[in-house]
């Protein structure tokens, strides 16, 4: 028995090595709460009071800090940065460009730049007399604020307008910090500007200024409403000089200011903003005569040795009431006359029978004649670098027809082929027109522009009929023609010109004065044109007296033009 109990015993021991789960967790603070059916239980250990310590003091000083930089952002910068926050602003400023210059070919400014502090940017012009020429500008707007909403410069009118891509430029940014006050208080990165490329006229300021103040007194002595004067490279195209009398100042105009004096400018009769060279639109009388001769010689419509007795008016019977003809009349008796003697003095019964015909003699006709016109560019822009170019008008049957609902007569004819009735052009057209009665036959594109290619077209015309014409033209100046007024500047050039008288206005009491012509008349270089717009009929003085105080003055403050 006590064998067997003793062997009991002690496999009872060697079971027992084995540990319970639930003597491995419990501990004499886990004990209260030890659940040993589902074994839990809290096994955690107690943290230090040393560690409380340490973490108290650490959020002490995060929390110090935290209030000390508050403070500072609050108390001590608070307004500063307030201001800075609430008032300031960072913003790109425009850096103006500067816009190209505007030279004669001579290299003189005409337009140039003036900066003021603040970076703008303004267009000073020197020549009043090229105003028509220059044109404006419009500068740079500011709303109530003083703050910029249009910061671009913008060319309205003449060349500003024609080359504003390339006078323009790039206006570039800078980054300003700027307070409520206007102080500048930092500047950041900045985009540089880009200026605009300056442009080379073929404007010769000389001539100009010349041309300018002989129109000008001329319109205020007698007076005219207004005046236009070109002169042009006859070879190029090239135009020297290009007046238009009144017109406005392109300062003000730019300014926009004094309002009275713009004011004014709408409000003349005298049409300050008309471009006449341009945009004028004239009766050219007999400056045409030169072009219709050339038509007709080259035609074989006439001979230029074929003579007339001119005893100041031409006769045409009436069918329709034969007791009483048609008389068209011309200035004064002339006599007998050949071609070159009939432009010399310019006959005008010579050329009612070149135009119409008469008699046994055979006329263009207004179809051809028409044509002969339309050759020369006169129902054609010019293609000049200005806007708002006009466009002459030669009458035709179907235009009469449509317009009046009458039937053309021969009448009619006779008045075209002496620039009257309903025939317009410009002092332009015209000026292309006798260039190539100058140059042979060459009608050239005028240009602003110095040294451009040469354009035009040859005209379909016969060279020894264009030297008649010139003949005819010189013979005006040195035969006792109605150029005649010119010959006394044969000590330095000899000139070969046309005349042209046109009535306007309703009772005919008002003139327009034309004279036209080239030099040096051995190698043509150079044309004129003066066209003077409604002076008082019966007044002598017209065209031909600008022409010759222009080429005086141009003589002696640019004799190389004679050279």
């Amino acid at each position: 028995m006590a064998l067997f109990g003793f062997g009991s015993s002690r496999r009872k021991r060697v079971r027992d090595y084995e540990i319970s789960p639930d003597e491995i967790f419990l501990d004499s603070s886990n004990l209260p709460n030890f659940n040993q059916n589902s074994l839990e239980g809290r096994l955690e250990k107690p943290l230090s009071g040393r560690t409380y310590y340490g973490f108290g003091i650490v959020a002490a000083l995060i929390l110090f800090m935290l209030v000390m930089q508050a403070g500072h952002l609050e108390i001590l910068k608070g307004t500063q940065y307030a201001e800075r926050s609430e008032q300031n602003l960072l913003r790109p400023n425009v850096i103006f460009a500067q816009r190209g210059i505007i030279m004669d070919r001579n290299g003189i400014a005409l337009v140039s730049n003036q900066t003021s502090l603040d970076g703008f940017v303004k267009r000073i012009y020197t020549y009043p007399s090229l105003s028509n020429v220059l044109g404006y500008v419009s500068y740079p707007k500011k709303d109530s604020s003083g703050e910029y909403y249009d910061t671009t410069i913008t060319g309205l009118a003449g060349i500003e307008k024609s080359f504003n891509t390339q006078l323009s430029g790039q206006n570039g940014t800078l980054l300003v910090e700027q307070n409520a006050r206007g102080k500048i208080l930092s500047q950041g990165s900045s985009v540089p500007p880009v200026n605009g490329t300056n442009l080379t006229l073929s404007i010769d300021a000389r001539a100009q200024n010349a041309l300018y103040t002989a129109v000008q007194q001329l319109a205020d002595r007698v007076p005219f409403k207004g005046g236009a004067g070109i002169l042009m490279n006859a070879q190029t195209g090239e135009v020297l000089a290009l007046v238009s009398y009144p017109t406005f100042d392109s300062n003000v105009m730019a300014s926009g200011q004094p309002a009275d004096v713009i004011a004014s400018y709408s409000t003349s009769p005298r049409s300050p903003y008309l471009n006449r060279p341009i945009q004028g639109l004239y009766t050219p009388g007999s400056v045409v005569k030169p072009l219709e001769a050339s038509g007709a010689l080259t035609d074989g419509t006439i001979q230029p040795n074929v003579t007339i007795d001119d005893p100041g008016y031409l006769t045409v019977p009436n069918p329709y009431d034969p007791a009483h003809p048609t008389k068209f009349v011309d200035w004064e008796p002339i006599g007998v006359e050949d071609l070159r003697k009939a432009i010399a003095f310019s006959s005008d019964v010579y050329f009612y029978m070149v135009g119409g015909g008469y008699g046994n003699q055979k006329g263009l006709g207004i179809t051809r004649l028409a044509q002969w016109y339309k050759n020369y560019g006169l129902t054609s822009p010019t293609g000049i670098q200005l806007p708002g170019e006009a466009t002459g008008f030669v009458p035709t049957p179907a235009w009469k027809e449509k317009t009046f609902k009458e039937a053309w007569t021969l009448g009619d004819t006779y008045h075209t082929a002496i620039g009257q009735y309903a025939t317009q052009i410009t002092p332009i057209e015209e000026a292309r027109a006798v260039s190539a009665i100058a140059n042979g036959g060459m009608l050239v594109t005028p240009t602003l522009l110095k040294d451009q290619p040469l354009q035009g077209e040859s005209l379909d015309v016969s060279p020894q009929a264009l030297e008649v014409v010139r003949e005819g033209m010189r013979e005006g100046v040195a035969g006792g023609g109605t150029s005649q007024g010119l010959n006394d500047l044969s000590s330095f050039v000899d000139v070969a010109g046309k005349t042209g008288t046109a009535q306007t206005g309703t009772n005919n009491q008002y003139f327009n004065a034309w004279a036209v012509g080239f030099f040096p008349y051995e190698h043509p270089k150079y044309v004129y044109v003066v066209m003077m717009d409604q002076g008082p009929t019966g007044d002598i003085y017209g065209g031909i007296y600008v022409v010759h105080q222009f080429l005086e003055a141009l003589h002696q403050t640019a004799p190389d033009y004679f050279k």
